[in-house]
């Protein structure tokens, strides 16, 4: 193993091993690169940066006897303090000493994935309060309860203070705290008021981006999401769901899973819509108790205009 300081040579070079031939590439480097996780060394074999005997390296490449492996660049941590930004556009709905809500526009990702990323929810939460550094399970999410994906809009709660965080991550856990989303799919949809989708999902070994649903994996988890309301539009099904946990995906996975992919969402299947820039889904509302108060909070997010579109 070479590690390289030169900016112009390649910042690691491995030679295969006997124990490495036959073995996926991704489990390689998660073995031989401190630091490392499958999951990261995945996301480096999408955007390029790791090459196999002087090509780009794929995702499924197995390796063979004397294969040479070279990173461009050193891996990210995978743990780093968010950077504060408060020109994020962020509306704050709710907020306390101990606790706050915020509307998050889709294109915002929740938390950066790189140290000098700017323009995330987590990059407003610490900018905004910055005791919130010292919060939370990873410094990259502070005091973030949950997590939406980037292009999630909707409410997004938020812990001031450890106390806090920890009382509604428990409430989180233990399928206390009431969200709910609107998704928007195709109006043909065979989708009905009262439906539970009952699932479980894992991460998509073929594809880091994704989770698949099924049983089989050893990190699936079991997930269920209700269908609370349909109303029928003229360019859209409209469908209020409750995710109890909802895990990363877990709409998206589920309605394209019963035939229903959002509107938008190519990744798991869902059809192009001209003027919609991102998947049909929007976090609306959120319910629990306080962890301090124990008064009930309910915090509703305006639908955007471009979900508004689809009615």
């Amino acid at each position: 193993m070479i590690a390289r300081d030169s900016a112009a040579a390649p910042y690691l070079e491995l030679e295969a091993l006997d124990e490495d031939t036959g073995t996926r590439l991704d489990v390689v480097l998660a073995r031989r690169v401190p630091g490392l996780s499958r999951r990261r060394a995945q996301e480096m074999l999408e955007t390029g940066t790791i090459r196999l005997n002087g090509r780009r390296a794929r995702k499924g490449d197995r390796i063979g006897a004397g294969d040479r492996i070279t990173l461009a660049q050193a891996p990210v941590p995978s743990d780093f303090p968010a950077l504060p930004d408060a020109s994020v556009p962020i509306t704050v709905l709710y907020e306390d000493e101990h606790v706050a809500v915020i509307d998050k526009p889709a294109g915002v990702p929740s938390h950066p994935l790189r140290p000098d990323e700017l323009g995330t929810a987590a990059s407003f939460v610490v900018a905004r309060w910055p005791e919130t550094c010292f919060v939370g399970y990873r410094a990259r999410e502070p005091g973030i309860v949950h997590r939406l994906d980037t292009g999630t809009s909707g409410v997004l709660v938020v812990a001031r203070e450890t106390a806090s965080f920890e009382a509604l991550r428990a409430a989180l856990e233990a399928d206390r705290i009431d969200k709910h989303y609107l998704a928007f799919v195709d109006p043909h949809a065979e989708l009905r008021e009262g439906q539970t989708i009952d699932a479980p999902l894992a991460n998509d070994p073929r594809d880091p981006r994704r989770v698949v649903v099924g049983d089989l994996f050893d990190d699936a988890r079991p997930a269920r999401t209700e269908l609370t309301a349909v109303i029928t539009h003229a360019r859209s099904l409209e469908v209020e769901v409750r995710a109890p946990h909802a895990f990363r995906h877990q709409v998206r996975a589920h309605l394209a899973h019963v035939g229903a992919p959002l509107l938008g969402d190519t990744l798991y299947g869902g059809p192009f819509v001209p003027g919609l820039a991102r998947h049909a889904l929007h976090a609306s509302r959120v319910r629990f108790e306080h962890p301090s108060t124990r008064r009930v909070i309910r915090v509703v997010s305006p639908l955007p205009a471009d979900l508004v579109a689809l009615r």
